[in-house]
């Protein structure tokens, strides 16, 4: 079998490349002059294609003879000068990915999504794979852009696709890994002082994976699965955190005061350019809430055991690969 995974370069892609070469031969995506990211020059059964999801004649000269598609390329952000972009590289991006699939005859997709595409509103304590969006205040510009990527996804299998969509949370991968997603480490290590009152839905990048894998050797064409290990509160989730890594943690709860000071001088900072911090008003008023995110229809389709939080956050810390 012949895979073309686009955002090989990124968190989850390089960790699923290198989980499906036991399956068939990796062909990676890469834009011109781009760097490998974590994928290594010397990482054997990668092959790299000169490509672009923004470039739909490339994307179908990538397809050809592939057998399937992992997508992850996508845009993190939560600036709100950054909604342009991310519609162009989520939405237009992924309709590329599944245009170029449907003209080139490539009908299996795993399509990374985000719980994000679920949409929030202040009043839901749970949502699953059933939770229907509606338009809320706190939908966030990276939630409605992968919100619409994924309906372009659910089109392509109108037209003849056999898609897999998975909506991770929050993914710890290593420290230095270095990506959108390991940043919260970095609120510990540095010894911030305050934590919001809201819980945080995260799963270990290596669980993240075998899961993918596990789900797409079933063959569960059609479905979406939300892939999270638990919900914790901040305060415990960075108690953890600070405990392992030898850190002093967040000890005062922030006041809704605090965050709407914080938020007035963070607008400042990035009007003069001193600051790309990503909190806004929508960002604050999320980690205020308590919301988790069902797992149970990935545990009625594979029995898993999670890492717990504690060894996520030591190897975080480690040399281990």
């Amino acid at each position: 079998m012949k895979i073309l995974i686009t955002g090989a370069t990124g968190l989850f892609g390089s960790y699923l490349s290198k989980k499906f070469m036991a399956d068939g031969e990796i062909f990676a995506l890469k834009r011109e002059h781009r760097s490998k990211g974590l994928l290594e020059s010397s990482d054997s059964g990668i092959n790299w294609v000169e490509g672009d999801i923004l470039d739909p004649l490339s994307l179908e000269e990538a397809m050809e003879e592939m057998d399937m598609v992992i997508h992850c390329a996508g845009m993190v952000s939560f600036n709100p000068g950054d909604e342009d972009e991310l519609l162009k590289t989520n939405l237009t991006g992924t309709a590329n990915v599944v245009n170029a699939m449907l003209a080139k005859g490539v009908k299996k997709l795993i399509h990374v999504s985000s719980v994000s595409a679920l949409g929030r509103t202040a009043e839901a304590k749970v949502s699953d794979e059933n939770t229907k969006w509606v338009v809320s205040k706190l939908n966030t510009p990276y939630a409605i852009s992968k919100y619409q990527a994924e309906l372009e996804v659910w089109r392509g299998v109108q037209e003849g696709l056999d898609a897999l969509v998975i909506l991770p949370t929050i993914i710890l991968g290593k420290v230095s890994d270095d990506r959108s997603s390991t940043q919260i480490y970095h609120y510990v290590l540095e010894e911030s002082k305050f934590y919001p009152a809201g819980t945080v839905n995260f799963i270990d990048i290596r669980d993240a994976v075998e899961i993918t894998y596990q789900l797409f050797k079933k063959n569960l064409w059609g479905e979406k699965f939300i892939l999270n290990n638990s919900a914790v509160l901040y305060r415990d989730f960075f108690k953890t955190m600070a405990e392992v890594f030898g850190k002093k943690a967040p000890s005062k709860k922030v006041s809704p005061f605090q965050i709407r000071i914080a938020i007035f001088f963070i607008w400042i900072g990035r009007l003069l350019g001193l600051t790309k911090n990503p909190l806004n008003k929508q960002t604050a008023m999320l980690s205020q809430l308590s919301i988790t995110m069902d797992n149970n229809k990935v545990h009625q389709e594979i029995q898993f055991k999670y890492r717990s939080l504690e060894d996520s956050f030591k190897w975080a810390m480690s040399n281990e690969k």
